[in-house]
């Protein structure tokens, strides 16, 4: 099924999407709030969608038994990319919000199991995007637990930014240290690792492109369907940049800390901050490339500054 998300409101306007975090230390501590959380919605004949990690979810199910108006939904299939889950939520929560019916999210996002710094910076940046995914809907709202059981203040304040409101003794409160679309503060990407493989390419450079890509990611020792699935991906990240970004760019490629990069920079810059995070709609002429890309690798990453450019890394985990 093709969906798309409701569309996304200026920060100037207001939005009616309610974006909760709820910090929480403990077993007694997560049941509470988000029992609590899941009675209000039931009390006002909302719909749940639940996605939280294994452990989480049964101790929900077993506190909420064959509750029909609440489904548990499972994030590990859909990989590690954190890409990958605004369109889904996107799917959840309109196949539970039959009509005009409220739906209600709880998603816990896994930091802990975050596999590098890179990775940690696209699950907050995902955490902000669903502000601007949801920024005009009236019937979506979701709360997201945090276990604050480490006391990390820094870490907490930096989740936090992410979220206009937090629950606080069973009620929401606004959040004062959250930034709007102005503020956000997207993290540099860090330097290339040396040594790596680059290449310029432009008009007739695909196949030189492929096969670059392709021997060094053998030689990295990616598996032959991950090859497969990320020479996909860099075609169409590399036509992009030809077609859109002047007309030419440079590929780079390394492998750092089990990951086999590709770099992708060229001219161009991209507007829209959720391309590639929802899926194309059948009549939508573009944006499918970075679709694909997001779907078919373990993380990408996108810095777009307009008269600077677009930096893309695409990252595919190397087998231990």
């Amino acid at each position: 099924m093709t969906t798309s998300p409701p569309a996304p409101a200026s920060d100037g306007g207001r939005s009616h999407f309610r974006h909760e975090l709820y910090p929480y230390r403990g077993t007694e501590q997560f049941l509470s709030g988000t029992l609590a959380y899941v009675q209000e919605a039931l009390e006002g004949g909302e719909a749940v969608v639940v996605a939280v990690p294994p452990d989480r979810a049964s101790l929900l199910r077993d506190a909420l038994g064959d509750e029909p108006a609440v489904t548990f939904v499972d994030t590990t299939t859909l990989g590690p990319n954190p890409g990958r889950l605004v369109g889904a939520w996107v799917t959840w929560m309109q196949e539970r919000g039959e009509g005009d019916r409220p739906v209600r999210g709880i998603g816990e996002t896994a930091w802990r199991e975050a596999r590098s710094a890179a990775h940690l910076s696209e699950l907050r940046y995902h955490e902000w995007l669903l502000n601007r995914a949801f920024a005009r809907s009236s019937a979506w709202s979701m709360l997201c637990p945090y276990d604050d059981a480490a006391d990390d203040r820094s870490a907490l304040e930096t989740v936090s930014r992410c979220h206009p409101l937090i629950r606080q003794d069973g009620h929401y409160v606004r959040n004062e240290g959250y930034l709007t679309a102005d503020e956000y503060p997207f993290e540099a990407l860090s330097a290339a690792c040396d040594p790596f493989q680059e290449l310029s390419y432009t008009h007739g450079d695909l196949a030189a492109v492929r096969s670059k890509v392709a021997q060094c990611a053998a030689d990295a020792g990616l598996l032959e369907e991950q090859q497969r699935r990320l020479a996909v991906a860099v075609t169409e990240i590399a036509t992009n940049s030809i077609r859109h970004g002047g007309g030419h760019g440079t590929l780079r490629t390394w492998t750092q800390d089990a990951t086999f990069v590709c770099e992708f920079r060229d001219a161009g810059y991209i507007p829209d901050v959720m391309a590639g995070r929802t899926r194309p709609s059948a009549d939508q002429i573009g944006g499918r490339g970075l679709w694909l890309a997001q779907q078919l690798c373990d993380l990408v990453e996108i810095r777009s500054v307009r008269d600077h450019g677009t930096t893309i890394r695409l990252h595919v985990d190397v087998p231990r």
